[in-house]
């Protein structure tokens, strides 16, 4: 199993704790993983992304140019990535912020709303998890528990207290897999 993954969005969505997650959660999994992020040149909403690698062999490499799974959080992310999706791939965007869709053919798109649904959770900044959720709902890459052990690595002790919301959105992420249907 080789999966290379870039999620994508504003600074301040979460983006590059999507990427820590999955990396922590592929480590206890005994799984090869890498992280790589990276800034726009903005200091404050610009862009960001990250790649990850997880594989049940060593990472060579952290650079992810064709990735096998795009998640996108805003129409800028979804504009630069959506071409790179290798063929066969999967495309996941926050279509509450994405207005555009994918006219590929080629590869599995997921729209789902996730900042409208995070808003029904209560916390509109849980949406990147609901994102996540779905992605592993459909990739099974790692579990949901490794995700919410990670949790506890990648959140400040002081804001442990969203782990409980956090863990409800991946959980609504997750979930809507089987009603989106696969493939």
């Amino acid at each position: 199993m080789l999966e290379e993954i870039i999620i994508a969005g504003f600074g301040g969505q979460g983006v590059m704790s999507m990427g820590q997650l999955i990396a922590y959660a592929g480590m206890l999994e005994g799984k090869g993983v890498s992280w790589l992020p990276s800034y726009g040149p903005e200091q404050r909403g610009g862009t960001a992304n990250c790649s990850v690698v997880v594989s049940d062999e060593p990472v060579g490499s952290p650079l992810v140019t064709s990735p096998s799974t795009a998640i996108v959080l805003n129409n800028p992310s979804f504009e630069k990535f959506e071409h790179r999706v290798r063929p066969g791939g999967l495309l996941i965007s926050n279509s509450s912020l994405v207005t555009r869709a994918s006219k590929r053919c080629d590869i599995e798109i997921i729209e789902i709303t996730a900042t409208d649904m995070a808003s029904d959770l209560g916390n509109t900044r849980v949406a990147n998890m609901i994102l996540l959720g779905a992605y592993l709902g459909f990739t099974k890459v790692v579990t949901c528990d490794s995700i919410i052990e990670s949790l506890k690595k990648v959140l400040p002790e002081e804001k442990h207290h969203l782990i409980e919301v956090n863990k409800q959105a991946l959980n609504k992420g997750a979930s809507m897999i089987p009603v989106i249907g696969q493939s």
